[in-house]
């Protein structure tokens, strides 16, 4: 016979065997209530891990690089002499060689710049015997030789040490690579980079990466030397400073176990050395912060640092979502179990009569939860395989399903399985469990106040959050709607916009603008640097005569054929805008908007004729431009940003960027084959491309119309899961009160009457869920639109047709078993008195 230890513990196996055992019967006796509690548990923790999912690939930026802990974006904060601080990722060439010089806790520094004047560059192979590819590739970088030095990527070609030292070196991505070469090996072959990048030169590919760009804030897609292109060209100037030219990404590597912040306490002196005689001419200050690479992808207060940023509060309002929809099921749990523990209280009474303890009574209804919750489980990842693609859809994002089976996921999602079995058994199980053995046999835990309240206390609470977010679905709409239907200040429909990425389409510019101009449905053909919807990183600090540096203001600035700003429809307002029979005002004239007469106090009346003065670094001397029209103001950026101080200067050279094209008929795509044909008649080497410029403007909303779409789809999901627990409960509540609708049906009590006495509990619950779900959402909603310069206001209906439409589901969903008990037969329901 055993005895000691290992009896104790077969006893135990035997105890759980029995609980697990019990658990099944229980789950099959009860198939209805079964299915809802599996059935909504497994759609929470769906919810659950979907966004589980999403959060780990937002917060895992950059963690992979080999020195993570050690490396850091070199940033600035510019102090204004108002007092003003202007974050700026990106400093001076200079920095890099200096700051390596000067610290020894420097191992390696890099600096990366963005081709900020093309959004696209041509990328063209010509072979031996094989057809001329051409196509247009985003997201090219230049970067220092040392770049592979400091951050980590996994070579199948070539030699990531000395990948980039030749100048005319370049490195793509795998996917790039294919593009160009097909299944072929891409190293040492030749490529001609057009645009600013490469100048339309042969780079030889010295490299071949592991894209990275879904887990790096660097989603590049190629690596171009920095010594390259026109910065290249740039960077050979000799009168480079430490204030000017702020182009440039730097990161440090520092050596290991170096304290940053002791680190950061040496680089004000650094400023003082190098840059204070610049800053002081400049008229502002400057403090140098480190940022952990870790840290840039949630660092919101840019908006961009190589790639977009998102906000911590973002995944921290995904995460209450997905907690707030895995509590919504929770409750349904925990209502049912204890709603139909009735039916079990004469069981838990006699196990206790027996000598049955409340630890093995707290087990056997954890047991029961856990089976559920498990069942739930594998129910929940069969949905999460199936429904990933389109929850990939939804989130822009490209979460793959083998992710799924890395060992931390597997591991997160048994830890969130026996987290929500516990806490949706937890109630039922030590509640019933302390409850006196003739009290349970009674059924008084179940026609108890406390038991009756917290059931009810908790469909409040699913209400709450299922109307705060149908509230704020409500108003993430109304807001999105507001943006796409806001007059922007100039024509943004019907423009078709061409890129000019070589030396040779620049060149066509004016023979394809007659060409296009000779079209009837092409009412307008112009060029420019840069048009409303794209970044335009192009300004300069200005300031009225009399004043001094210290007293300038930002303004953007944008370089445009004499047409340009007619094509866009702009509304002049005083002066005149620019045009051909005005060749003279290339001499330092300007064509300004409201907000930059605002900025310096100048009157409309008196704004044309009106001079500015900005200082030239170059020439070490003040110069001063005329202003000569005023527009009115327009949105040259989304509606986040407030518009600004802006400046239009004339360019006669034809050498744009883009060509923007007003087509006067409202089928656009019947003009394309016309401008593609004598595209190709003039530049038959570059592939057409082209973009609708309301599109690439509408393309800014794309994280909020991301935020929409999610937010959206868990309001259906919550209240699908909430509709399911008040199903089970409207059901429990018609089966407790059969006698009492048969009594009253035999007295004469019509259907109406039934079914409004047993759904009118339900709907005061609703009501009560509607006036404190109101301020809250109200408090959280009104600090979302902050982020909007341009916003719309909540309104009191919102929460009525929040409340109208819960109040409705309620209704509809409860009056289906209201309605099944009252036309059930009263002679059934009290045979049995």
């Amino acid at each position: 016979m055993l005895t000691g230890p290992l009896q104790s513990l077969l006893e135990l196996l035997a105890m759980i065997r029995n609980y697990l055992k019990i658990a099944w019967r229980n789950v099959l006796k009860s198939k209805l209530f079964s299915a809802i509690n599996v059935f909504g548990l497994s759609v929470g923790m769906t919810c659950c891990m979907l966004l589980l999912l999403y959060i780990l690939s937002e917060v895992s930026f950059d963690r992979h690089q080999e020195y993570v802990n050690d490396i850091y974006l070199l940033r600035s904060e510019n102090v204004q002499p108002n007092g003003e601080v202007m974050d700026n990722p990106r400093g001076p060439a200079p920095y890099a060689q200096t700051v390596k010089a000067e610290f020894p806790e420097v191992v390696q520094v890099t600096r990366l710049w963005q081709n900020f004047m093309e959004d696209k560059t041509l990328l063209r192979v010509e072979e031996s015997g094989k057809a001329v590819k051409s196509f247009y590739e985003t997201k090219g970088t230049n970067v220092d030789s040392t770049f592979f030095d400091v951050f980590t990527y996994r070579f199948l070609e070539g030699d990531s040490r000395t990948a980039l030292n030749d100048p005319h070196s370049v490195v793509l991505s795998e996917e790039v690579a294919h593009k160009l070469f097909g299944n072929e090996p891409a190293l040492n072959k030749t490529i001609k980079i057009g645009g600013k990048t490469g100048n339309n030169e042969n780079f030889k590919v010295t490299g071949v990466y592991e894209d990275e760009s879904s887990r790096s804030h660097i989603d590049a897609r190629y690596f171009v030397s920095l010594k390259a292109g026109w910065i290249g060209e740039y960077l050979r100037q000799s009168n480079l400073d430490f204030t000017s030219n702020n182009m440039f990404y730097h990161y440090l590597r520092l050596r290991p176990g170096t304290d940053a912040a002791k680190f950061s306490k040496k680089l004000p002196g650094f400023i003082e050395k190098y840059a204070r005689k610049d800053l002081k001419a400049a008229g502002y200050d400057k403090k140098l912060v480190l940022l952990p690479v870790k840290d840039i992808h949630l660092f919101n207060k840019i908006d961009r640092i190589v790639s977009a940023t998102i906000s911590a509060t973002y995944l921290y309002v995904l995460a209450s979502i997905a907690l707030f929809t895995l509590l919504i099921a929770c409750i349904n749990f925990m209502n049912l179990a204890t709603a139909r523990s009735a039916k079990r209280a004469a069981e838990v009474g006699m196990r206790k009569v027996m000598g049955a303890g409340k630890s093995g009574l707290i087990g056997q209804f954890l047991g029961e939860s856990m089976v559920l919750t498990f069942i739930a489980l594998l129910v929940a990842v069969v949905f999460v395989v199936l429904f990933l693609p389109v929850f990939n859809q939804l989130s822009d994002k490209t979460l793959k399903v083998s992710t799924l089976f890395e060992p931390e996921i597997v591991l997160a999602f048994i830890a969130l399985a026996l987290v929500t079995g516990l806490l949706s058994g937890s109630y039922p199980a030590f509640y019933l469990s302390v409850y006196n053995p003739l009290d349970v046999i009674k059924g008084k835990f179940v026609n108890s106040v406390s038991a009756s309240t917290l059931r009810r206390g908790l469909v409040v609470f699913q209400f709450v959050i299922s109307i705060g977010l149908v509230v704020a679905t409500i108003v993430i709409q109304g807001q999105i709607k507001f943006m796409h239907e806001q007059p922007l200040g100039f024509n943004k429909d019907q423009q078709i916009v061409i890129p000019f990425r070589s030396k040779e389409s620049r060149e066509a510019y004016s023979a394809l603008r007659n060409e296009l101009l000779q079209n009837n449905q092409i009412s307008a053909a112009s060029g420019t640097s840069y048009y409303p919807g794209i970044l335009n990183p192009s300004d300069m600090s200005v300031y009225l005569p009399g004043q001094t540096v210290n007293e300038d203001g930002l303004v953007k600035t944008n370089w445009v054929a004499p047409d340009f700003m007619k094509t866009m429809g702009f509304e002049l307002k005083a002066g005149r805008m620019f045009s051909e029979e005005f060749p003279a005002d290339t001499n330092m004239r300007i064509v300004v908007n409201e907000a930059t007469l605002r900025k310096f106090g100048i009157p409309l009346e008196k704004a044309v004729g009106q001079r500015l003065n900005f200082d030239d670094r170059y020439d070490n001397v003040t110069k001063s431009i005329e202003i000569v029209g005023v527009v009115k103001d327009f949105h040259f950026q989304d509606l986040h940003q407030v518009i600004v101080p802006y400046a239009f200067f004339l360019n006669l050279d034809g050498n744009h960027n883009y060509i923007v094209a007003h087509v006067n008929t409202k089928d656009v795509t019947r003009v394309l084959p016309f401008i593609e044909s004598k595209w190709k008649s003039l530049v038959p080497d570059e592939p057409f491309t082209y973009s609708f410029l309301n599109e690439d403007f509408q393309r800014n909303y794309a994280a909020d119309a991301r935020t929409s779409r999610i937010v959206n789809s868990f309001t259906v999901i919550s209240i699908l899961i909430s509709c399911l627990g008040l199903f089970g409960l409207a059901a429990f509540a018609a089966q407790q009160r059969i006698k009492e609708i048969g009594v009253r049906k035999v007295l004469g009590a019509s259907v109406s009457s039934i079914v409004t006495l047993l759904s009118g509990d339900f709907i005061k619950l609703v009501i009560i869920s509607i006036i404190i779900a109101t301020p809250l959402t109200w408090y959280v909603m009104n600090k979302w639109l902050q982020d909007f310069a341009y916003k719309i206001s909540i309104q009191w209906w919102m929460f009525a047709a929040a409340g109208a439409l819960a109040v409705v589901i309620a209704l509809l969903t409860v009056s289906t078993q209201a309605i099944k008990a009252a036309i059930t037969n009263p002679v059934k329901s009290l045979k049995s008195e």
